[in-house]
């Protein structure tokens, strides 16, 4: 009886556990993936308020074609009215629209309002600019780190470190993902250097084109530890398909270690980083199973 306590009082931190360890795409997905950020929390809330419309008043106008196409056919209806004209109706007609392009835009124009006011100063500026094929970051801080971001291939996963597909699915894994701390706000300056791409991450609710020649702004507060992945989601060119963004949430003081080992040796700020997250990992487990 014990051990089974001890099972079940584990279990709500293993689930948090795998919820953590990665937000990407799953198979027959049908709705948005888990929302990281509060913005993306807003976006789902407001896909479920617009149902609440868009709904009924498909319900509606479904069955007013049916009405019309039974009780109106010529063979039921063979003298047809010469109404021409009828207040009340017009009236119906352009008042309920009104009021309800109303209770959509107000939301509407907050949330969009929300997506382009961060809350606060931005703590990290990060540039990330789309190439063909892959992503280029520039953290833009008095100690510039920049880097290159690639698809992680299948035949270089065991020197990466990242065999588990779980956690490093297949065509979105990259071999460097941009590292921001948890409970930041963090500023993206998206652009690109040949074609347009798009910097998107579903998780944060950030879908932003990358022009080149041109800056776009955008930022995302990340509330939860774990790895986000995204795509390119402008049409680029033959390798549009492999061009994944890959975005790492950890802990503030493991992004300070990786910052400072990213300065000499950037693959091996990512190893000590992946380290640290599966001894932190392992700690909690360990803690909780006791």
């Amino acid at each position: 009886m014990k051990k089974i306590l001890s099972a079940l009082a584990v279990l709500p931190f293993l689930t948090w556990a795998q919820a953590a360890l990665a937000a990407q795409p799953t198979d027959w997905q049908t709705r948005f993936q888990p929302a990281a950020t509060g913005i993306m929390e807003d976006i789902a809330w407001f896909e479920v308020y617009t149902l609440w419309f868009i709904i009924p008043i498909t319900i509606l106008v479904m069955g007013l074609l049916a009405w019309v196409m039974i009780r109106f056919r010529a063979s039921a209806n063979p003298t047809p009215s010469r109404t021409s004209h009828n207040t009340l109706i017009e009236v119906i007609w352009t008042v309920g629209p009104v009021v309800i392009l109303l209770f959509l835009a107000i939301p509407s124009f907050q949330l969009l309002t929300a997506q382009y006011t961060p809350p606060e100063e931005p703590a990290i500026t990060v540039k990330a600019t789309g190439v063909q094929w892959n992503w280029e970051y520039e953290y833009q801080n008095d100690d510039n780190l920049s880097f290159s971001s690639f698809m992680l291939l299948e035949d270089d996963r065991a020197s990466a470190g990242k065999e588990d597909k779980a956690e490093y699915p297949r065509l979105l894994a990259v071999d460097n993902e941009m590292v921001v701390p948890v409970g930041t706000t963090v500023r993206v300056l998206v652009t690109a250097s040949d074609v347009l791409h798009a910097f998107a991450m579903p998780a944060f609710g950030v879908k932003v084109d990358a022009v080149p020649g041109r800056i776009n702004e955008t930022w995302f507060k990340a509330e939860r530890e774990g790895i986000y992945y995204g795509q390119c989601s402008e049409l680029c060119g033959k390798d549009h398909a492999f061009m994944p963004i890959a975005i790492r949430v950890v802990a503030q003081d493991q992004y300070d270690a990786w910052r400072a080992d990213a300065q000499a040796d950037l693959g091996n700020a990512y190893r000590n980083l992946t380290a640290s997250i599966e001894s932190r990992n392992d700690t909690k487990l360990a803690a909780v199973r006791d």
